[in-house]
């Protein structure tokens, strides 16, 4: 092994090693084994026979997305693959997980979002699918997407250019477009499009900035920027640029008034801001 091979491994570990968010999640996976102990198989195998909370998300991934088309161990090494090559993955994963964590009132634990949410399990194969893709496999991300769009029902391009600290709340029927950018700490909760106005060709989706919320249902059509901290009333369809710290509401959308709050993302609260606007 290369000299350059063994750091970059030693990297990893010292990376990852110490882990609070792993001690947390074993502590709630042993809760889980004497209260089911049904479910012990799938449990050890899920948490407590893994060494990283990245090992964790990853085999949970790929053991969910397991088809003949893309094997569990194909997607698995896949995993390790894009670990190798960006030895900062596992922060973006801790990022995605946490936020479920604090915005979401429902879960209270962080094993639930690494083993049972699929917004968040859609994210994360959106995270590998998006590296095969910049990585030349245009295929194996194509075949991901497929997957992913069969067993979370979402549909996310991997071309679409997605940060960290991202919540998708439920997932059933998201859409992201190819030239879609979305930055860190957004929300987004069902049903949400950001798609294309028709079939112009490059840059043809939306970019959704920092801290924005994005409500269930809403569609964002179109190269047009959605501004930081900015929030979408749920049902809305956007058709024009939103300015940062912004609501819009209604259909078309438009400016109801401001964000009432700093971070709409974290505070996700869809209704408040257009309703004390009078909508």
């Amino acid at each position: 092994m290369p000299a350059n091979s063994r750091e970059l491994g030693a990297e990893i570990i010292d990376f990852l090693q110490g882990d609070p968010l792993l001690a947390r999640m074993r502590l709630e996976a042993e809760d889980v084994l004497r209260r089911e102990p049904e479910l012990g198989g799938f449990i050890h195998a899920a948490v407590l026979a893994q060494e990283t909370v990245f090992g964790v998300i990853a085999h949970r991934v790929a053991q969910r997305l397991d088809r003949p088309e893309a094997p569990y161990a194909a997607i698995r090494q896949a995993y390790d693959a894009y670990l190798a090559h960006d030895p900062k993955l596992p922060a973006a994963f801790q990022a995605d997980l946490l936020a479920v964590l604090e915005r979401d009132p429902a879960c209270t634990r962080l094993i639930e979002p690494a083993l049972y949410f699929k917004g968040f399990h859609a994210l994360q194969t959106h995270r590998l699918a998006h590296w095969a893709w910049k990585s030349g496999r245009s295929d194996f991300a194509l075949t991901l997407q497929s997957l992913s769009s069969q067993i979370f029902q979402t549909d996310i391009h991997p071309a679409a250019k997605i940060g960290q600290g991202v919540f998708i709340d439920h997932a059933t029927g998201v859409v992201i477009g190819a030239t879609s950018v979305i930055e860190d700490d957004v929300s987004l909760l069902h049903g949400v499009t950001l798609g294309g106005s028709g079939r112009a060709e490059g840059e043809r989706h939306p970019k959704v900035r920092r801290g924005v919320l994005i409500g269930a249902g809403a569609k964002i059509l179109g190269n047009i920027e959605i501004g930081r901290c900015a929030m979408i009333a749920a049902g809305s369809v956007v058709l024009d640029p939103v300015p940062a710290n912004k609501t819009v509401a209604g259909v078309p959308a438009r400016i109801v008034g401001d964000a009432k709050c700093a971070e709409p993302a974290l505070a996700m609260d869809q209704m408040l801001a257009a309703l004390d606007a009078g909508v």
